[in-house]
Formats: structure tokens, C-alpha cells, sequence
């Protein structure tokens, strides 16, 4: 603490919040939040707000939110961030949907939920109830169970139970025939695999078949399905923090891993890699968002066919 008013030294707030230095800085650069005030040295400094405005953003990204579209929500709703309520807005046709959702987490009642669910992945297509109910609603719960307002049961059952759904959804739009592959995984610090599953979901309709090898993959089991499978194409996601000697040995191992197929490393802790994946040969993309993704993943391996 620099002085009595909260402010903070950067590494110290990535220690607090258990975002790198670096990816401070490029939230910072990219989408101006936050902006710290500075030292007559130069020195960044953050304030209370900030490091909430930062555990924020990381908790919208850890749902899947890309870096971007979780800044514009959280300065939308001002410096001080709260928790956001369910949407009830009349003109949101999936409004009393994702409120159903979070209600039955609420009561924990887990039969409920997996009713709620049953009905929301009959509203529209995949990718529809994936970006508008699905993702939405745990990042909802994540922020609340952030803020104190739901317990860890509570946010591990909404978890569980949309990942679920999000899988059943992805087992529906698979292509048939002889589509291209492409591997999904998690680094092997990474707990939570939600965003490769969203992800996958959309992978689907732009006609890959979908392998999805989930959280805390380790080297060998990348090596191993890339030798079985003989994917077009791995895409890695990278939340966790990591020390710089982990991030060169994991990235390293994944890169003998994969051999000569390509691969893309993403997700808001991409920067602490960034430099090694692409030294390494992969490629690598800032937030992993679908909106963002498609083009780069057709410059690097396009598939035969397509589905919408």
C-alpha cells in the first residue's frame, strides 16, 4: 500500500487479484479499465475500485465473456461495480428464461434446474442459447457467488449442470460425414472448461467435428490425441496463472506435443504465453471469443464444409 487512501503497486495487484502484471497492463491499453492514477515517478498505483473493477472483469472472463464485452458492461454500470440482478427487460425474449435459471439455483433445488434447462435448450438454436441464456446466467452466478450472494455449492451445481447442457447442445450441431477435427483443451493449471465447450458449440456450426479433452489437460494426453485423432487443428485455452518457468515448460511440452499440426492458444491469461506459443510456432488470439475467432481459424486451417 502506497499510501493511506488504498492504492497499490501493480504487482502487488496482481497478487490480490491473481491477474498478471502484464495483462493489467493490456486491459489497460486496450479497453481502459482501469486506469490508475500515477506517481510523480511514473509508477502505477491502484485504488479499491480498481482492484473490485478487476476481480470483476476477471470473473465475466472466467464465464466466458470476452476481455472486451466484460469492460464494456462493467464501465457501462459505472465506477462502482455491482452485482447484476436478472434481466427482466420485456423486449429480451430470453430475459424470464435466464431469471428461471438463476431462481433454481438459488433454491439449490437441482431437479429444478435441470427442468429450466431442459426447456431453455428448446428456445432457439445452439449457439442462440449458448451466447443469450447459457453463458449469460453463469456469469451471473459467478458474480454473485464472487460477491458473497451465492454459496460455492451453489455456483459448482450451476456449473456442472450448464456445462452439461452446453455439452448435449454441442452433441446436437456436430457435422456428419467426414468433417475436419478440431481438439479442445484446457492448459494443465486450468480448473474450468466451460469456454471450450461454448466454444466447441460454434466450432460445430462452422463444420468442425468437435473433440473436447476439457480442464487441466496435461502434454501427454494432447500428444496422444493428436496422434489418434490427427486433428486439422488444436486450440488450447489459458486462464491460470503461472510462474514464468511453468509457462515455458508447459508451452514447450505442448508444442512437442502437437508435432506440425496447428494450434492456437487463448483466453484472458494468454499473455503470460503469448511470447513462447508463437516462438513456438502456434498462434495465439487475445480473448478467444467466437465473434473474434472465425477469421483466424480460416487463415490458419479452414474446414471442407460449413453448417449455420
Amino acid at each position: 500500500m502506497t499510501d493511506a487512501r488504498g492504492k497499490y503497486r501493480i504487482q502487488s495487484v496482481s497478487e490480490m487479484t491473481g491477474v498478471a502484471a502484464a495483462t493489467l497492463r493490456a486491459w489497460e491499453r486496450r479497453y481502459g479499465i482501469p486506469i490508475p492514477a500515477r506517481t510523480s515517478s511514473s509508477y502505477r498505483v491502484y485504488s479499491d475500485v480498481d482492484i473490485e473493477m478487476i476481480r470483476r472483469l476477471r470473473v465475466l472472463c472466467d464465464g466466458g465473456m470476452s476481455p472486451s464485452e466484460a469492460a464494456r458492461l462493467i464501465l457501462d454500470e459505472g465506477d462502482t461495480p455491482q452485482p447484476t440482478p436478472p434481466s427482466l427487460d420485456s423486449t429480451d425474449p430470453f430475459a424470464p428464461m435466464r431469471a428461471s435459471l438463476v431462481r433454481a439455483v438459488e433454491l439449490f433445488d437441482p431437479r429444478q434446474l435441470d427442468r429450466e434447462l431442459d426447456r431453455a435448450t428448446a428456445l432457439g438454436t445452439a449457439t442462440t442459447i449458448v451466447e443469450q441464456v447459457l453463458r449469460p446466467v453463469l456469469v451471473q452466478i459467478g458474480q454473485a457467488w464472487h460477491d458473497g450472494h451465492m454459496s460455492i455449492a451453489q455456483e459448482h451445481l450451476a456449473t456442472e449442470a450448464i456445462t452439461a447442457a452446453t455439452r448435449r447442445l454441442l452433441g446436437l450441431v456436430q457435422p456428419d460425414g467426414d468433417a475436419p477435427t478440431i481438439l479442445l483443451a484446457c492448459f494443465a493449471d486450468d480448473e474450468h472448461g466451460y469456454a471450450t465447450v461454448a466454444l466447441g458449440v460454434h466450432l460445430a456450426t462452422w463444420g468442425w467435428r468437435v473433440v473436447i479433452l476439457g480442464a487441466r489437460t496435461p502434454p501427454a494426453a494432447i500428444k496422444y490425441a493428436a496422434e489418434e485423432l490427427e486433428p486439422q487443428l488444436i486450440g488450447m485455452s489459458c486462464t491460470a496463472k503461472m510462474t514464468p518457468q511453468r509457462a515455458r515448460e508447459l508451452v514447450q511440452q505442448y508444442a512437442d506435443a502437437v508435432g506440425d499440426i496447428p494450434w492456437i492458444v487463448g483466453g484472458f491469461g494468454v499473455s503470460q504465453v503469448a511470447p513462447l506459443v508463437l516462438a513456438s510456432g502456434g498462434h495465439v488470439s487475445d480473448d478467444f471469443h467466437p465473434k473474434t475467432l472465425r477469421a483466424m481459424l480460416d487463415g490458419i486451417a479452414r474446414p471442407t464444409k460449413a453448417r449455420r
